[in-house]
């Protein structure tokens, strides 16, 4: 028997399609779908679930290209950095990182020179950004 609470399997199930129906989601989980609906409520009410999106396969996109784009910032200046970064329309996603970089944020265009004009334009001219560094996504495997 899984030890997976329900709130792990009704994740699990919006991780795999976050389209699934609270019927697809109750089936899949083992569960009723009133059940599905009160977790959903919860979840979301607690900011555990923040949205709901499509995952894309960046090579199957004319004219589109995606970057994740490393961001190193100026320990001092962390938090104003992030809020700035935050409001900016040209980042799609922002994540903090305990990686190689701070930041990293996610930045959609319609090609690579597109990339380098929000890089910057809407990262590099922000105050206490020290650098940036971008990673284009090819081809999405799993």
């Amino acid at each position: 028997m899984s030890t997976d609470t329900t709130e792990d399997r009704i994740l699990s199930v919006l991780e795999e399609d976050a389209q699934a129906s609270y019927a697809e989601i109750a089936t899949r989980a083992n569960v009723s779908k009133p059940t599905v609906r009160k977790y959903i409520d919860k979840l979301e009410s607690e900011g555990v679930i923040i949205g709901y999106s499509a995952d894309i396969d960046p090579k199957k996109l004319s004219g589109r290209s995606i970057a994740l784009v490393g961001v190193d910032v100026e320990s001092e200046q962390y938090v104003e950095v992030t809020r700035t970064l935050q409001e900016r329309d040209g980042i799609e996603a922002l994540y903090t990182s305990s990686g190689d970089h701070m930041l990293m944020a996610e930045v959609h265009a319609a090609d690579g020179h597109a990339v380098g004009d929000i890089i910057s334009e809407q990262i590099e001219s922000v105050a206490g950004v020290t650098a940036a560094h971008p990673t284009f996504l090819q081809e999405r495997l799993k």
